[in-house]
């Protein structure tokens, strides 16, 4: 795989997805639809699902191709592959909340080793460059450069950790997990914004109680890794890994090191 193709059009793609998603976001109203696990699905995950999936295609035609809205490419596990998520946190973006994302991620022998996250909304892009290490993008446009910057998890403080969780899928088992923890500030936060909040030294942790698919987390997980970051499976801490059977994922924990973790059996 050559990284820096790679990047280049990881970094097209997003831009061009979240221009797609915006469009929607701006009408006055668009219509929702259920799928099968009862997720909420709009015009604006199609359309840039479909500008993703063509341009991975075209760029990358050997390699395989995950995708959310593409059920027939859950069916067979890859131990390499592109996955995609064309706009996580559905329900913020309905909700008008605006953290939503676009994710596309390259996972090599079960690890997320090069990823993208934006977040057109908030106009933060998080990705990681060819040689591993994870920026932020400022004044990210399509047809220009904008300015990076690297970013690094911070040295949490195990007295007053910042715990990010989710906004939509806040429940009383991650509450009572995060008890345990002495915490200094939670912030809520949807969508896989939450990694690239722990990458950027804005947050300390990110415990995830809760159903995931590998296309929630694969951009985030790289991005979090690229900046010196870890995610663990919650039952054994392992490190989590990609290719699982129907592309999901255990509880996990995404953090910063420097702190001790606490297991769930």
């Amino acid at each position: 795989m050559n990284h820096e193709t790679l990047q280049k059009v990881f970094r097209e793609l997003a831009l061009e997805a979240g221009a797609a998603i915006m469009e929607v976001y701006g009408q006055d109203d668009f219509a929702v639809e259920a799928k099968s696990d009862d997720s909420p699905v709009t015009q604006a995950d199609l359309a840039a699902d479909k500008i993703i999936s063509a341009g991975l295609r075209k760029a990358f035609p050997d390699v395989a191709l995950i995708t959310e809205e593409q059920a027939a490419t859950h069916e067979v596990q890859h131990d390499s592959f592109l996955i995609v998520d064309p706009l996580d946190g559905t329900k913020e973006f309905v909700k008008r909340r605006g953290d939503f994302t676009v994710n596309i991620a390259y996972v090599e022998r079960g690890v997320p080793i090069r990823g993208v996250v934006y977040a057109p909304f908030r106009k933060r892009m998080f990705y990681t460059q060819a040689d591993g290490s994870s920026v932020e993008e400022i004044g990210s446009a399509i047809g220009s450069q904008g300015q990076t910057q690297p970013i690094r998890v911070s040295s949490p403080d195990a007295s007053a950790l910042r715990i990010v969780a989710s906004k939509s899928h806040r429940d009383q088992a991650t509450d009572d997990y995060i008890s345990q923890y002495n915490a200094g500030d939670l912030v809520a936060a949807g969508s896989s914004l939450k990694f690239c909040l722990v990458a950027a030294g804005e947050a300390d942790f990110y415990p995830r109680l809760g159903r995931t698919m590998e296309w929630d987390t694969a951009a985030g997980h790289a991005v979090l890794l690229g900046a010196g970051g870890q995610v663990v499976r919650l039952d054994d801490l392992t490190p989590l890994a990609y290719g699982k059977p129907e592309y999901e994922n255990p509880f996990f924990l995404a953090h910063a090191p420097g702190f001790d973790l606490k297991s769930q059996s």
